[in-house]
């Protein structure tokens, strides 16, 4: 079994930061990508960020300068510090992962539940 658990969503104002952490736990043999999504009401969920095993990373425009994807690969986890933070930035924050698990010949993605990331003065 395969878990990944959000941390550090909250409310913050205008110009502010925010950092989110997702560690994955069970029986992983090996994790290629991991990445980041947002849902904010009545829209789809969008990419945020993606990062390679290998550190190699991706952006939507929309945060572009603002937000940095980095994973501790010894750890599981991928992180997702924002800054500049804007009222548009508010939605449901997910990680996601593509994850093979041990004794496992196949791969699958793995998403988290979510955290909310609300930006309101």
């Amino acid at each position: 079994q395969v878990q990944l658990v959000e941390s550090g969503g909250g409310l913050v104002q205008p110009g502010g930061s925010l950092r989110l952490s997702c560690a994955a736990s069970g029986s992983i043999s090996s994790i290629n990508d991991m990445g980041w999504y947002r849902q904010a009401p009545g829209k789809q969920r969008d990419l945020v960020a993606t990062i390679a095993s290998g550190g190699s990373s991706r952006y939507a425009d929309s945060v572009k300068g603002r937000f940095t994807i980095s994973r501790d690969n010894a750890k599981n986890t991928v992180y997702l510090q924002m800054n500049s933070l804007k009222p548009e930035d508010t939605a449901v924050y997910y990680c996601n992962a593509e994850i093979r698990r041990i004794l496992s010949y196949t791969k699958r993605v793995y998403w988290g539940q979510g955290t909310q990331v609300t930006v309101s003065s």
